[in-house]
């Protein structure tokens, strides 16, 4: 709970899941362009989203989908050689896959030659490619072509009859070689079953090869899926923004900048107002609302400078999580006592100085802010990092939400003091103790930092941050903060003309042990132990080079509809999972998730696992065609189509990885779950889903 208090930022990445009704973040467009009477040429032109790469047509078996072409059944003219990529290639080693692989950014063209062996020639196929950016994949997307033109005026001889014959079946051979490997063919038995003419699809083509609608299992559940992710994600998330600024506000308070104000303020205003404690509790209260107005106000600004959109995108955004890392750092060691943070005097002097000068609301007002500008050195770390995680948790009011949970905190003991001013004589003295809370705030500032750059090194590939040396300086950040409050060693700020001040308080002791306790627990997480506290910060698993855990969670099913019948036979819930043989992040989420001891459990357990594979190239019996809700056509061929048919109708989602918790007509009971390593966070949404399904069985 602390943990999912602390960083609110991981859950919002559900809301990255691209949607039916958004654009591609690939747009192609394809012509012909013949250079001979015998020769033509159907290139496809690509531009490519900011942030997305598309596969190169080299990818070797296992790997990431790649680029491939696919004849089907041109008359006149047959593919000449392999498919030709163009454009700037990047090829870096892939840790998931263990091999090197070669992608493209923002533009790409793919160039299929054909032979022209007839006077007049007919071309028909497809390019199917992979696209993924740093968290999310989309499904193998096809795109199709069909062409015609005039060939050489002379007929065809025998001889160039065979020689269309062999060019024909090497290019066969070609895409033998670039198909991915996926799952058992499906048996004679197996149908594809799709709705009966929902709004969002009609069937074109090839409607005599679907059956019925078994139980409504393909029934679109858009809807009730967005109704459920509402209800999971936002409004929880925006409570855990809140309480993490509560906090932040309550240890802002105990710091030298702020704890010794109170009572000289609480003071100030009953003293002015002797002769009236009512109208003396009036001001403290207006001046509590002021600080809120105030705090609330620089959350307001932050949303309106960067928008919701910019925000949504600050979570993976690399510019940003290492600007981040480098202004947590100098939080970290003004804490420390390096140097302090402070705005000009004159600021503060100016405004003291009109607060001074005016009566009223205006005069309360202005002194609440000039404790904002006094407290500058104390509050702006604890602040900062606040609107830092606000900001990337996604959520588009995140930064307000956090402000206002800071300033209540801030403004409470000013209100409480005020109606209750006896209590001031019981409150602790300022002392050293407030110096060893800002030491301690500069440790955990720093260890935040770790986070935010770990974000841009995986980013990028630099792999200088990876599981095992983040568990490192995790592991030496914690055990210093636990020998400092133990009193094992001190900073200058804890000198007195040279020696060091008394003995550390039993509660600071106490905390100091827990910290080194804690350094002791992620220990072993060096050889790879989960370490589940700490899996919401850490890299992922497959970035650890020595890992001696080893445990893995296998799907049930890769069929839907055997899953789907299984899982009503034995009464459990299903969970679905949209995967892909070539998806990155569903490797790294099985590797650093999956392997969990209570996630194995409840996946083998407590639910039915249907793995399907959107880019499982197992042909189906019969191919269909069907209509989608914008009017563009699309051809199921494969397994993998059909997979992807089934998430893009029935869940509006087009990306992977992509879970969803449904009960045994097809329903979801829970929001889905996208892309995201905070463990914690995935048991809690698979402890939701059985709760629900519960619910569901007994009604």
């Amino acid at each position: 709970m602390f943990k999912k208090i602390i960083l609110s930022l991981l859950l919002p990445w559900l809301c990255l899941a691209q949607i039916l009704a958004q654009p591609s973040p690939v747009h192609f467009s394809v012509q012909q362009k013949q250079v001979s009477p015998s020769e033509v040429h159907v290139i496809f032109s690509a531009r490519i989203d900011d942030g997305w790469h598309v596969y190169s047509a080299d990818i070797p078996d296992g790997g990431p989908t790649p680029a491939s072409f696919t004849d089907e059944g041109s008359v006149g003219a047959a593919p000449l050689g392999k498919l030709i990529p163009s454009g700037k290639v990047i090829t870096e080693d892939d840790k998931v896959f263990g091999m090197k692989v070669s992608f493209f950014e923002k533009q790409v063209t793919f160039t299929q030659k054909y032979k022209v062996t007839a006077p007049q020639y007919h071309i028909k196929g497809y390019l199917e490619y992979g696209a993924c950016n740093d968290r999310l994949c989309a499904p193998p997307t096809s795109v199709d072509f069909d062409f015609t033109g005039n060939g050489p005026s002379e007929k065809i001889t025998e001889e160039k009859a065979e020689t269309e014959k062999v060019v024909r079946a090497d290019a066969d051979a070609s895409n033998v070689d670039n198909a991915v490997p996926g799952p058992l063919p499906l048996t004679a038995t197996d149908s594809i079953v799709l709705p009966v003419a929902p709004d969002s699809l009609a069937v074109a083509e090839g409607a005599d090869s679907l059956t019925a609608n078994t139980y409504g299992w393909w029934d679109t559940s858009v809807d009730e899926l967005k109704a459920k992710q509402d209800d999971d994600v936002t409004d929880h998330s925006w409570i855990y923004i809140f309480i993490m600024g509560f906090i932040g506000g309550l240890l802002a308070l105990f710091t030298p900048c702020v704890w010794p104000i109170i009572p000289m303020t609480v003071s100030f205003f009953l003293k002015r107002s002797k002769d009236n404690r009512s109208q003396g509790i009036r001001d403290a209260f207006t001046y509590g609302a002021a600080i809120v107005v105030i705090y609330l106000l620089l959350g307001v600004v932050v949303t309106a400078l960067f928008g919701a959109q910019t925000l949504n995108s600050l979570a993976t955004n690399a510019v940003f999580n290492i600007f981040f890392f480098v202004l947590l750092v100098v939080f970290a060691l003004s804490f420390f006592g390096w140097f302090e943070l402070r705005l000009p005097s004159s600021w503060a002097n100016k405004v003291d100085s009109k607060a001074s000068s005016t009566t009223g609301f205006i005069s309360i007002f202005l002194m609440a802010f000039t404790l904002a500008l006094v407290s500058f050195s104390c509050t702006a770390p604890i602040v900062g990092l606040l609107l830092v995680e606000a900001s990337t948790s996604g959520q588009w009011m995140g930064p307000a939400l956090g402000m206002l949970g800071f300033a209540l905190a801030l403004a409470l003991p000013f209100t409480l003091f005020a109606l209750f001013p006896a209590w001031l004589k019981q409150t602790p003295k300022s002392g050293a103790w407030m110096n060893i809370i800002k030491v301690s705030l500069g440790f955990i500032e720093l260890a935040f930092a770790l986070k935010f750059f770990s974000v841009a090194d995986l980013a990028y590939g630099w792999h200088l941050l990876d599981r095992e040396v983040f568990l490192s300086l995790w592991i030496v950040i914690f055990a210093m903060l636990g020998m400092y409050l133990v009193g094992i060693y001190k900073f200058q700020s804890d000198m007195t003309d040279g020696e060091p001040k008394k003995a550390m308080p039993v509660l600071c002791i106490m905390l100091g042990m827990c910290a080194l306790a804690f350094s002791v627990y992620m220990i072993p997480g060096l050889w790879g132990a989960p370490c589940k506290a700490v899996s919401a910060f850490a890299p992922p698993m497959y970035t650890q080079d020595f890992n001696l855990y080893d445990k893995e969670v296998k799907a049930q099913f890769t069929d839907y509809e055997q899953g789907m019948t299984y899982a009503a036979q034995h009464h459990k819930p299903v969970l679905l999972d949209f995967t892909g043989y070539g998806c990155v992040n569903c490797r790294k989420m099985e590797a650093a998730v999956w392997t969990d001891h209570q996630v194995q459990q409840m996946l083998t357990d407590d639910y039915v696992l249907i793995s399907l594979f959107v880019d499982d190239k197992t042909a189906l019996p019969q191919q269909s065609t069907v209509l989608l809700h914008d009017g563009s056509k699309k051809t199921l061929r494969t397994v993998g189509d059909k997979w992807s048919f089934l998430q893009q109708t029935k869940f509006g989602q087009l990306t992977q990885p992509f879970y969803v918790a449904v009960d045994n007509m097809g329903h979801p009971i829970t929001g889905s779950y996208s892309y995201d390593e905070d463990t914690d966070a995935f048991i809690s949404f698979l402890k939701k889903g059985i709760s629900q399904y519960k619910q569901y069985k007994s009604q």
